[in-house]
């Protein structure tokens, strides 16, 4: 496969950006997107051109670091992380753009790389329990009903990769909040900071610049690890809730 990237280049924080072009030649359909950036900055560097910034750690699916929109859509035209999508999803002679994570919340600090710090700032204002837990307990020590079970479970999978906010039309972090704060209030351990947890969190995403959800669904449509909007749902319940209660 022969293709063009417009790669998002931006040298700092302060500096303008713009799309440049480069064509790839010789592309295998079973490189990742990933694999075919390394294969172009290989190229760069012996050129003695500056190689393209982009994160990645895990490259298998697990961490979402290597978050970025292509053509438009956060992680790309699969519903999966970019690691994990594979060249044979274009075709030859494609042009494909590639840009940065777009939200006032992820400010770019180099070329195709973000600043995702907010997230743990979001974490750090309440996803977390005070319940003192020891070792680990036996299974069966504090009974969690299935349901409750299943719905920690599956918001636990979240991987704060901020695809949800890239997506969003309003650079919103309403999917990743809702599934932290759904996480720990649905279990036994997480009831004592059930209302300053769902407080605390909403309130720092706000004080973070993220916008506000106007239930496009964007989010859902393209979080790799299926997050459902109900957790939004979820979460909006939760806020009204603990308002109450305060």
């Amino acid at each position: 496969m022969n293709i063009t990237v417009r790669v998002w280049r931006q040298s700092g924080p302060d500096d303008r950006g713009s799309l440049v072009s480069y064509d790839v030649p010789d592309v295998s359909p079973d490189m990742s997107f990933l694999e075919m950036l390394d294969v172009l900055n290989e190229r760069l560097i012996l050129d003695g051109e500056e190689p393209i910034a982009f994160d990645h750690d895990c490259r298998e699916g697990i961490c979402g670091s290597c978050g970025v929109v292509i053509n438009g859509q956060a992680h790309g035209p699969q519903q999966t992380t970019s690691c994990q999508l594979h060249m044979r999803s274009f075709s030859d002679g494609d042009t494909i753009d590639v840009e940065p994570w777009r939200s006032r919340g992820f400010p770019v600090i180099k070329d195709l790389v973000v600043d995702r710090s907010a997230f743990d700032r979001i974490i750090q204002s309440g996803g977390f329990i005070t319940a003192p837990t020891g070792a680990a307990p036996d299974a069966h020590a504090t009974p969690v009903p299935k349901a409750d079970a299943d719905l920690a479970f599956e918001n636990a999978t979240c991987i704060g990769c901020g695809a949800c906010v890239a997506a969003c039309p309003n650079g919103s972090a309403m999917l990743f909040t809702s599934a932290k704060v759904a996480h720990l209030n649905a279990l036994p351990q997480g009831q004592p900071e059930r209302e300053s947890r769902v407080l605390e969190m909403v309130s720092t995403m706000d004080d973070e610049g993220f916008g506000g959800c106007t239930n496009t669904g964007e989010c859902v449509n393209s979080c790799p690890k299926g997050i459902p909007f109900a957790s939004i749902v979820n979460l909006n319940k939760e806020y009204l809730r603990a308002l109450r209660k305060r």
